[in-house]
């Protein structure tokens, strides 16, 4: 079985001692290795396991759990893929495009650290952004969860039939993940019925499978053919479903498309990308009137999700991003003026 996920595993075989250097959790560590090779940081892992004992100390060296740990990493990478040091992080609190996770740490919402936060980076942070500070236990004082409204909103959205106490617990934990899945099972259908090794690694032409799709019930799908890739990025692909083909236009993502080079951010009026990732949001539209901090889009990079804020106060010029553009660092998003 192992063999089937070895893709996935990072290659770290071993322990290593310079664990003393950066004290990475070590259930963090193999997921910050991935998260990095995502940004296209995989050449700047040393410096990442540097730079993470640096925002340590920046946010006060605070104990590294769930999630505080993961607060600390974002900070390391966002150094990283801005070349920030540690003096940097103090004297532009107030205008870098920090990931969600640290200005949330930073304005309470997990919690008060033992030694507190540290401080003018909090006070600047939150200043920049038009926050206030979360005191005491967050928790303590939000309102209770109503699961049976969040269930009628959710079978209304799926159907009564398709929503099951663990839906129900996964959305309540994780609503954005689990429209994400949702979505995903719109498109593909239960992809729990294929056998692990179908569906990590691909069919090719003349492989066939048995999939038990019931009680009693199964499909011998073999995979005959796939034609040309065709003008939209689609090809047919045929298949033989017991013994009856079938005629399948999928999408093929493999196939690299030529596209216009995105304009980067240059200026005080541009507000650019500040790491790799996708659009997840956009705030603000052509002719809006906004103020230097409020955020104008959202990012999101291997549940790295970033507000990018405005470099200036003025009027929206143009906003050159949508929702689900993939960008890389300094692509531009919005120019004001």
């Amino acid at each position: 079985v192992r063999s089937l996920y070895s893709p996935f595993e990072s290659g770290q075989l071993s322990g290593s001692s310079d664990v003393y250097m950066h004290e990475i959790p070590g259930g963090q560590y193999t997921n910050l290795l991935f998260q990095s090779k995502q940004l296209g940081l995989t050449e700047k892992w040393p410096e990442i396991k540097r730079k993470y004992a640096e925002a340590n100390m920046v946010l006060g060296d605070i104990p590294k759990v769930t999630p505080s740990s993961k607060v600390v990493g974002d900070l390391a990478q966002f150094m990283v893929a801005q070349n920030l040091e540690a003096k940097d992080i103090m004297e532009q609190a107030e205008t870098l495009a920090f990931p969600d996770s640290v200005v949330n740490f930073l304005r309470g919402d997990i919690g008060i650290p033992p030694g507190g936060f540290t401080e003018p980076l909090r006070s600047k942070v939150l200043a920049g952004r038009g926050l206030e500070p979360v005191e005491g236990r967050p928790g303590s004082f939000i309102p209770d969860y109503d699961f049976e409204k969040e269930r009628a909103s959710l079978q209304k959205t799926y159907g009564s039939n398709n929503i099951s106490e663990k839906d129900l617990l996964s959305f309540a934990l994780y609503p954005q993940v689990f429209a994400d899945w949702k979505a995903y099972e719109i498109i593909y259908g239960e992809v729990s019925r294929l056998p692990t090794h179908i569906f990590l690694n691909p069919m090719k032409e003349g492989d066939e499978v048995e999939l038990n799709v019931g009680r009693g019930q199964s499909l011998i799908v073999k995979l005959v053919s796939m034609q040309n890739v065709r003008e939209d990025g689609t090809r047919v692909v045929i298949f033989e479903v017991n013994g009856e083909q079938m005629y399948m236009p999928v999408t093929d993502n493999s196939v690299e498309k030529d596209g216009a080079v995105r304009e980067k951010a240059s200026g005080p009026g541009s507000v650019g990308s500040p790491m790799p990732g996708v659009v997840v949001s956009v705030k603000v539209k052509a002719g809006d009137e906004i103020k230097e901090g409020d955020t104008v889009a959202t990012l999101s990079a291997m549940k790295m999700e970033t507000s990018v804020p405005a470099t200036m106060s003025g009027k929206v010029k143009r906003v050159v991003v949508n929702v689900g553009d993939k960008l890389e660092g300094d692509d531009l998003l919005v120019e004001i003026e």
